[in-house]
């Protein structure tokens, strides 16, 4: 049994054997060698069903990467700039190792703050001065 992990972050780690790969022939220009190897690489990651999560850590994830995930709870994720399998392969599991860092990342809460006194002073200078300037568009009048 293959018992290789990929390291999310310091809480999460995937074993390898929970990924699944296809492959498949790349698009694009490469004349014969395009034509003939499978290079283009699909990761698969059953996200709805992996045992490497908790509840909290799935539906975070599930959440922020809601475009990548199919109906069974699955992540997509495809590569197909090298011209070699196991360059896309790497490629692949790099950006998933990314990918699934910042969906678990916590968000950090914001800490409502007040304006400072100079920061309210120049927003109301800025708003006099625009007020100013639009006032001085007004119409011609026959004497000017």
């Amino acid at each position: 049994m293959n018992d290789e992990r990929l390291f999310i972050d310091d809480q999460v780690a995937i074993p390898l054997s929970e990924l699944s790969f296809r492959y498949a022939r790349s698009s694009g220009p490469g004349g014969q060698h395009v034509q003939r190897t499978e290079s283009k690489v699909e990761l698969l990651f059953d996200l709805a069903g992996t045992p490497s999560l908790n509840e909290e850590q799935r539906r975070l994830a599930m959440s922020r990467l809601g475009g990548r995930i199919d109906q069974q709870g699955v992540l997509h994720l495809v590569s197909q700039a090298g011209r070699s399998q196991l360059e896309n392969r790497a490629d692949v599991i790099q950006r998933f190792q990314r990918l699934l860092a910042a969906a678990l990342r916590p968000v950090k809460a914001r800490r409502a703050t007040r304006p400072s006194a100079a920061a309210r002073r120049q927003r109301l200078e800025g708003k006099r001065r625009r007020s100013q300037a639009k006032q001085r568009r007004g119409r011609v009048t026959a004497e000017e």
